[in-house]
C-alpha cells in the first residue's frame, strides 16, 4: 500500500492522537497556597467540624472518625481557595470493613457567600445539606464501601446543588487496603481530574452549559460517614495555571 492509500488511516490515527492529548493534560504547580502537615491539634485551629466526627493526633496524622458511629461528618479547611488549583493529601483507611471517604471542593453559597455566611442553613453532616440544601460545590467519593451500598469500589464526581453525578469511571481506593494512598486533586477551570498514587481515577470537563456555569472559587472540605475511620496527613494546595500546552 502506497503512502497515498495510507493517508486515510493516518488521518483518523492523527485525529484519535490528538483527541487522546485534549483528555490526557498535566497541569503544573503554580505557587504554594496552603500547607498543613495535619500532624497536631493546633495545625487544625480554625478548621469547621459539622456533624457528629472528632479528630486525634498520633504518630504525625490526623485520625478522623464518628465516635461511637453516632453521625456522618465533614471537616471544613478555613482557607478559601481559587478557581484553579492542585490540591495533595495522604490517607489511610483504619477500618476497612466499611466506610465512604469524599473530598468537597469549590464551595460556596447558592448566591456566591462563604459557605460559613451565618444567614445560611446549619449544617450537620447529612447528605442533603450538602448536595440539594444552600451550597454549590464538586464532590468525589474516592473510597466507596459503606455500609448501606457495600463494595462499590469505585470513585464518583458529582456536582451540586442538584446530586449530578457526572462520572464513575474508575476504582477508588481498594476496599480492603491498609497502604497509604497519596490523593490529588486538579481544578483547572472545567477540567477536573483526581489521581490515587498517581492513577487516574476522574477525569471530566464541565462544560458551563449542560449543568449550569462552571463553579469557581471556594472552600475544601474532607466528609466521612459515621462507620469510616480514616488516617490524614499532608494536605498541601498550589495554584494551577499552566496546562501542558503552555496555555494560562
Amino acid at each position: 500500500m502506497n503512502l497515498k492509500a495510507k493517508w486515510p488511516l493516518l488521518l483518523i490515527l492523527l485525529t484519535q492522537l490528538t483527541f487522546l492529548n485534549a483528555f490526557s493534560q498535566s497541569y503544573e504547580k503554580g505557587g504554594l497556597l496552603y500547607s498543613n502537615p495535619l500532624s497536631d491539634k493546633i495545625d487544625t485551629a480554625g478548621w469547621r467540624m459539622e456533624g457528629l466526627g472528632e479528630v486525634q493526633f498520633s504518630n504525625g496524622w490526623m485520625k478522623m472518625f464518628s465516635p461511637k458511629e453516632k453521625g456522618h461528618h465533614v471537616f471544613w479547611c478555613p482557607q478559601e481557595f481559587p478557581a484553579n488549583f492542585i490540591a495533595e493529601w495522604e490517607v489511610q483507611n483504619l477500618h476497612t470493613k466499611a466506610g465512604l471517604c469524599i473530598v468537597f471542593f469549590s464551595a460556596k453559597g447558592l448566591n456566591a457567600e462563604d459557605i460559613f455566611n451565618i444567614t445560611l442553613p446549619k449544617r450537620d453532616g447529612t447528605f442533603t445539606n450538602y448536595t440539594k440544601g444552600a451550597i454549590n460545590n464538586y464532590h468525589i467519593s474516592y473510597y466507596a464501601n459503606s455500609k448501606d451500598h457495600p463494595g462499590r469500589e469505585t470513585a464518583h464526581l458529582r456536582k451540586n446543588k442538584g446530586f449530578h453525578k457526572v462520572q464513575e469511571n474508575e476504582m477508588g481506593i481498594p476496599l480492603r487496603s491498609e497502604a497509604i494512598h497519596k490523593i490529588q486533586l486538579v481544578k483547572f477551570e472545567g477540567i477536573i481530574q483526581l489521581f490515587i498514587d498517581g492513577r487516574k481515577a476522574i477525569d471530566w470537563v464541565d462544560d458551563g452549559q449542560k449543568l449550569g456555569k462552571i463553579l469557581q472559587g471556594g472552600k475544601i472540605g474532607f466528609r466521612q460517614m459515621k462507620w469510616t475511620q480514616f488516617n490524614y496527613r499532608n494536605f498541601n494546595v498550589w495554584d494551577c495555571n499552566k496546562g501542558i500546552n503552555g496555555k494560562q
